[in-house]
């Protein structure tokens, strides 16, 4: 990850250097922060390879990357890790919702992680994992002695 936003942050200099400097964000925001669609902060993480025409603004700028560009990008490392189960994008994240739960984080924190709007929805990751509560302590046991 950090590697990825150092490389963004040396595109987003080249994109200055060529006058291309703003990125989109919702109008509510650019308002209330002028100057930050042109702050590296606001940059994508993972920006699309080329610039286009944004459609609201007529402008030229960088979006972000297609969802489809990752998906794929998935389906070929499972190919070439040689994987015969069935894996995409959703796997990897019911796995880090699974080992969330698993390491302690509560229910609710899970919920807002990835933006479910029901925690019935994050409740789902409680069936795949297998406790065994003796392994958990209560606050009180870890109270110094």
């Amino acid at each position: 990850m950090r590697r990825q936003v150092e490389a963004v942050k040396l595109l987003h200099q080249k994109e200055l250097e060529e006058g291309f400097d703003e990125v989109y964000i919702p109008e509510a925001l650019a308002r209330k922060y002028p100057t930050a669609t042109r702050t590296v902060g606001w940059q994508w993480v993972s920006p699309a390879k080329e610039r286009s025409i944004d459609p609201r603004s007529g402008r030229e700028q960088r979006h972000h990357a297609l969802e489809s560009g990752l998906q794929k990008a998935v389906k070929r490392a499972v190919v070439v890790a040689g994987i015969d189960k069935k894996a995409s994008c959703h796997t990897l994240r019911q796995s880090f919702a699974t080992h969330m739960l698993e390491n302690g984080v509560g229910i609710r924190v899970l919920q807002e992680l990835p933006g479910h709007a029901d925690v019935k929805t994050s409740e789902i990751y409680t069936q795949v994992i297998s406790r065994d509560i003796r392994k958990f302590q209560s606050p009180l046991d870890m109270l110094p002695g």
